[in-house]
Parts: structure tokens; C-alpha cells; sequence
């Protein structure tokens, strides 16, 4: 079984200019307002303040002008559990309390249900189950009561025969990795999932990366993180390190961030995600 420790910095501890290309990349596209956003010259916005913060934090870096961040995000008007979610997660990355106002609102979801039991979402969302992920999470941090052998038989009903998850029987590394994310907050004993760590292999390419399903060809960046987190969350490691590291230095891009692939534009959650990938990778 692989270690719990801490993750260190990895091959990013030796490579001083990367590190400062990344943090100059998140610190120059925070607003006058304190929020954050990918594309200069774009409003701020909760998700992209933050992922900004959490890539500064992965970094040990000092968050700019916390006090105007703070401000920004306590006075934004929150309209669903999506705002809720990165506001909150935003806020205790700056080490801020919450008020009570998030946990009543955090309650209201739990008791209306409307969070699991269904698999009806948006092309924009990567997966059926990325609301109840974000909703237990929630839950979690205000130690709200959960149904939660519901939820986990809920959840269970979606892992198909090749072992990983996806609605009417097609599974993709995506629901994978937030369905097993949900049970392991469900307390749920994911390295018992039959079959997980096969599916996943076969999303694995030799030539780095992972891939949405195991016939894609070409691997991106999300693709990669959901694969590589949710290996380690299954005591497992990425059989390719180096060639996956290198993946990812590919989708760097010359002003500092990372992109979803060696072309594109550079976004806060794919760096992200690149930056997760080289930390966990590194010390494996």
C-alpha cells in the first residue's frame, strides 16, 4: 500500500522557474476586486478564485491581497450550490469562519434529497455525480447527518460490469472518479470495488495519461488527474510516471499555465490539475 503522507513538491521543488511561471501566472490575473479569473481582462468570478487560491496553496505560496479576496467573495450573491461550493472552499482556503448562513443553505440541499437520484445534467458538467460530490463534501465540513447507505446504493448501482461508473451502463473515468470520491466520503470502502483498478489501467496509456475510455486514443489533462487521484485513493500507483509527467509539461503553455492538451488555452482548473498530477507522481 502506498503511503498517506503528505505530498511533497516533487520534481516542482527542483525546478524553481516552473513554480514561478505557474504562481505569476494566477497572480497576475487577479482582479482589482480581489477575485480571480483564467482570461485577463474577464470578470472574477467564485470557481476561478478558487482554483487560484488552492494552485498558490499547492505551491506554498502567499495568497495577494487576502483581505480584497475575502471582501469579494463574502459579498458575492450566491444562486446555486455550484456558488455555494467554490465560495466556501474559497473562504477556508483563506482561513476564514463560516457564517451560519452557508450551513443552513448546505442543510437545505441535504434534507431536500434533490442531490443524488438522478442522472439528469448538463454537457457542461463532467459527470452525473460531480453535485452529490460537491454536496457531501459540504456536508462533511459541517458534520451534517447523511442518509448514507442510501446514497452509497444509489452510487453502487452505476458501476458497470468493466468496473467503473457511468450512467446506462457506459463508464468513463470521469463518473469514475467522482462516484469512488463520494463513496470514500460515504465512508465507504472503495479498495473493495471489484473491477475499479482495471478500468482505470485500461484508460492508462503506456505513452502517458489517461483517457476518457479505454478505446480513446488520446489523453487530456482532466482525464489525466481523474485517473491518477483516483488510483491513489485506491492504494494504487500510475504505472507510467514519467511519461505522464511529461504529458502534462506538454500541455504548459508560455504564459505559465496548463491547458487540457498541448493545444488549447490555458485555464486555473487544469493547472490545477497539472499541478496535482506532477506532486503525487513525483513521489511515487
Amino acid at each position: 500500500m502506498k503511503s498517506k503522507e503528505p505530498i511533497p513538491l516533487g520534481i516542482l521543488a527542483n525546478n524553481d522557474h516552473l513554480i514561478r511561471d505557474v504562481v505569476d501566472y494566477v497572480r497576475f490575473r487577479q482582479n482589482s476586486d480581489g477575485g480571480y479569473t483564467f482570461c485577463q481582462g474577464a470578470e472574477s468570478n467564485a470557481q476561478d478564485t478558487y482554483y487560484g487560491l488552492a494552485i498558490l496553496k499547492l505551491l506554498g505560496e502567499t495568497f495577494p491581497r487576502i483581505e480584497k479576496t475575502v471582501e469579494w467573495l463574502s459579498e458575492l450573491t450566491l444562486s446555486s450550490i455550484y456558488h455555494y461550493y467554490y465560495v466556501v472552499k474559497a473562504l477556508l482556503l483563506c482561513g476564514e469562519r463560516l457564517n451560519n448562513n452557508f450551513e443552513k443553505f448546505v442543510a437545505s440541499v441535504v434534507h431536500s434529497r434533490k442531490y443524488f437520484g438522478s442522472t439528469n445534467f448538463f454537457v457542461e458538467v463532467p459527470s452525473e455525480f460531480e453535485l452529490t460530490l460537491m454536496v457531501l463534501e459540504l456536508a462533511n465540513l459541517f458534520a451534517l447527518k447523511l442518509e448514507k447507505n442510501e446514497v452509497v446504493n444509489w452510487l453502487v448501482e452505476f458501476q458497470n460490469e468493466d468496473g467503473g461508473f457511468g450512467a446506462h451502463g457506459h463508464s468513463n473515468i470521469n463518473s469514475t472518479f467522482y462516484a469512488v470520491a463520494a463513496l470514500e466520503l460515504l465512508e465507504f470502502d472503495v479498495k473493495n470495488l471489484h473491477g475499479t483498478v482495471a478500468f482505470l489501467r485500461e484508460c492508462e496509456k503506456p505513452y502517458g495519461g489517461f483517457t476518457v475510455v479505454p478505446r480513446s486514443l488520446s489523453p487530456y489533462m482532466e482525464y489525466t488527474y481523474f485517473g491518477v487521484i483516483t488510483l491513489d485513493r485506491l492504494d494504487e500507483s500510475c504505472r507510467f510516471p514519467s511519461r505522464t509527467i511529461d504529458f502534462t509539461l506538454s500541455c504548459r503553455k508560455g504564459n505559465g499555465g496548463f491547458s487540457r492538451s498541448d493545444t488549447g488555452i490555458s485555464t486555473f482548473e487544469n493547472t490545477f490539475q497539472a499541478v496535482s498530477i506532477m506532486q503525487r507522481l513525483a513521489s511515487t
